[in-house]
């Protein structure tokens, strides 16, 4: 993640935003309750256009944080990803499961390992309420495919970096990973943490612009070489897409999350 955007996440915490509600006909909310987090949780629910036509259909899920900036412009920080209209244009069958950020508790949520300056490491309770609470509560009441093959996780900057954490950690419960310019900065226990991880076959697409913090194009590099040591590179189990003079925002990630699913086999 770019340091300064920190203090414009703070603002936009703080101060919210007055546009319009833009989600979609497909899109819904709910509450669900987080032992592991001693708290609620607002969680975003799209459902294909088909969901209701077929009662036995299955679909696969993608989970994903940050869900203020999915698929609304009046919850999200500087414009939302239009999740619900690229997948409705897609005819993607896929549900997606956004998980709204703990506001003041979001660097804590999404960090797996603490930084010395800005603290967090508590991503082991959000991720457990991701495995624990919250895949069982959508596995139970809607009509998924419960497999890991099945089953994504994707997220952009710290949202990227619990993403890549849970498909290392999580690899029989995530078959697929979205990192979207992942913060590997936060922490170099995410370089050992993966180092020391058993050979696993989930699936990696990176992507990031060559316009963000000066590390983040050598970060993913090194981030690849390191699974790859874990697995034969011939079953092309990563993918890295490095976008010319994109930026770490909304945009880059807006832009990119199609090819992303497309490449995750959607």
């Amino acid at each position: 993640m770019n340091r300064g955007l920190f203090f414009f996440v703070f603002l936009w915490i703080t101060f919210g935003n007055a546009q319009e509600s833009t989600a979609s006909k497909n899109v819904s909310t709910f509450n669900l309750e987080s032992p592991q987090l001693k708290t609620t949780k607002k969680i975003w629910l799209y459902l294909p256009e088909d969901y209701s036509a077929s009662a036995k259909k299955r679909y696969s899920v993608i989970y994903m944080h940050d869900a203020q900036n999915l698929f609304d412009a009046k919850t999200s920080f500087v414009g939302e990803w239009n999740i619900d209209e690229k997948l409705d244009s897609l005819k993607a069958p896929v549900i997606v499961v956004g998980i709204e950020h703990g506001n003041d508790k979001r660097i804590d949520e999404l960090t797996p390992f603490k930084n010395e300056k800005y603290g967090g490491g508590k991503a082991d309770e959000y991720l457990d309420f991701i495995v624990n609470t919250v895949k069982p509560y959508i596995d139970k009441n809607y009509r998924t495919k419960t497999k890991a093959k099945n089953t994504t996780i994707m997220g952009s900057s710290l949202g990227g970096l619990v993403s890549f954490y849970a498909g290392v950690k999580y690899p029989e419960i995530f078959g697929n990973v979205g990192a979207l310019s992942p913060s590997f900065w936060f922490s170099n226990e995410i370089y050992t943490f993966t180092e020391k991880s058993p050979k696993i076959k989930t699936r990696f697409y990176f992507l990031c612009g060559d316009k963000e913090d000066e590390n983040m194009v050598n970060d993913l590099h090194k981030m690849e070489k390191l699974l790859d040591k874990n697995r034969c590179y011939c079953l092309h189990l990563t993918k890295t897409k490095i976008v010319p003079g994109g930026e770490h925002n909304e945009k880059l990630w807006r832009d990119g999350f199609v090819k992303a699913v497309l490449w995750l086999g959607y």
